[in-house]
């Protein structure tokens, strides 16, 4: 009996090099029925993720996608020198209406697993930010033509967040911060591994 293989949506993040790779991914990506949404952004990187991915640029193409194995067969096709990472949803933490476009997204890691009650207490933190219109729980992969040094150890503990606010990348930035210390201040581990600044909407 074939194995039923499950279908997750989700964010893939792809590195904009300008090279022939990320500009065929590009229009790729414009053309392609399964990708819902696709950002150009600036990629910022923590200071504990950069020691997995020294290879890290400035420049993302983001998609919001509805087949993960489809964006497989994407970043396989148009691999590259430096990290893709695709964050594949599991799990919604909440979703609400929130004034204003999202413009910003913060991805994060937890480092003790998934514990349920941990999970609620940091969804009702969370929630009390009103600028976060999206919390989610997934899982990570990543695609690069060079193997990476060390293998990153939290990759299905991931947990991502959508914000609207027309505020600076920088105001935006400490936000995020301050709910990541909000969450600490409760003995709970959430550990940022980047952030995403959405400069254009390329579909």
């Amino acid at each position: 009996m074939s194995e039923l293989k499950l279908s997750y949506f989700g964010y893939a993040c792809a590195p904009y090099l300008n090279t022939p790779e990320s500009i065929e991914l590009k229009k790729s990506w414009i053309n392609s029925k399964n990708i819902e949404k696709l950002f150009f952004v600036t990629g910022t990187f923590s200071s504990e993720s950069k020691s997995y991915f020294s290879d890290s640029t400035n420049h993302y193409l983001l998609a919001k996608f509805k087949d993960n194995a489809q964006i497989s067969k994407d970043l396989a096709i148009h691999n590259q020198d430096k990290t893709s990472f695709v964050f594949n949803v599991t799990d919604d933490l909440f979703q609400r209406e929130v004034q204003g476009e999202t413009n910003f997204v913060s991805v994060y890691y937890l480092e003790y697993g998934d514990d349920g009650e941990d999970l609620q207490e940091i969804a009702n933190l969370l929630l009390k930010r009103d600028k976060i219109e999206i919390a989610w729980l997934g899982y990570m992969n990543t695609f690069c033509l060079n193997p990476i040094k060390f293998a990153f150890p939290y990759s299905k503990n991931i947990v991502m967040i959508e914000v609207a606010s027309q505020k600076s990348y920088q105001s935006l930035k400490k936000y995020c911060d301050q709910t990541r210390r909000d969450v600490s201040r409760k003995g709970l581990s959430l550990t940022n591994l980047m952030s995403l600044s959405i400069l254009e909407q390329l579909k």
